[in-house]
């Protein structure tokens, strides 16, 4: 199985002759959406960079699309142009299908939270994912992480979105998953508290996880302060370096 990471949220999954786009914001630098916060970060448009040189090559292979919120920095207006001319078909949550239909995408598949079902051959499951601390998570809306095991693949635990929680405590404790996918940019507004894990917390999920962690949403919207650096020296103080992967924009890694 390989892995790549695109761009924030953005990623690929190939395995055999399948490859799932995960999250598509493919807009180019400073079209997905306006700035996040105003005043607590340098107010930039959003994405603030650009794809990297080998992403449409890479997302061009796309078979199915697996979408876990509505967020323009999950899924923006190129990302939803890119589905529907390539008629792609699309797995979301329960709660996100309507909406996805509206806008013209093909849903094959919704998912229950903590409900199996079949997918590609494996199975696929919602993991109940809280968007932020507090009152925040509210206005955040609805999200959903996936635990999925395809065919002879190792298993993987797409939190997505998500502060660390029971939930999240119990896939990483209970389901034992092989590869976990962290949001480790700690995203915040210009009000109320954080909208991702915060450092405390990115520690935690990477110490309670009990196989490899590939850090991603970092350094591609306003709102995320933690950088690579940021958090590849946190992680060196802990002696996490070695189980956490923080791959590059259009970087590959390859599970066997």
């Amino acid at each position: 199985m390989r892995i790549y990471h695109i761009r924030n949220a953005t990623m690929i999954i190939e395995s055999s002759n399948k490859v799932i786009l995960v999250d598509p914001m493919l807009g180019k630098k400073g079209t997905a959406s306006p700035p996040f916060t105003l005043f607590r970060y340098k107010p930039k448009r959003n994405p603030i960079l650009d794809l990297p040189n080998n992403g449409m090559e890479i997302i061009n292979k796309t078979t199915h699309c697996l979408i876990t919120h509505l967020h323009p920095d999950h899924l923006d207006k190129e990302g939803e142009k890119f589905l529907r001319k390539k008629n792609i078909p699309v797995i979301c949550s329960v709660k996100d299908k309507k909406e996805l239909e509206k806008r013209g995408l093909n849903v094959v598949q919704t998912v229950n939270y903590w409900k199996p079902s079949s997918f590609l051959g494996g199975t696929i499951e919602g993991i109940p994912a809280e968007h932020g601390y507090g009152l925040v998570r509210k206005i955040a809306g609805n999200v959903m992480g996936y635990y999925m095991q395809l065919p002879n693949e190792q298993s993987i635990y797409l939190s997505s979105d998500t502060v660390y929680t029971q939930d999240v405590d119990k896939v990483l404790t209970a389901y034992k998953p092989d590869i976990s996918v962290a949001a480790c940019g700690r995203a915040q507004l210009d009000f109320l508290k954080p909208l991702l894990m915060t450092m405390e917390d990115i520690t935690r999920f990477i110490k309670n996880a009990p196989g490899k962690v590939i850090a991603n949403h970092m350094e591609a919207v306003n709102h995320c302060p933690i950088t690579r650096t940021q958090l590849q020296e946190e992680l060196a103080k802990q002696g996490l370096s070695q189980k956490t992967l923080i791959p590059k924009d259009g970087g590959m890694m390859e599970f066997e």
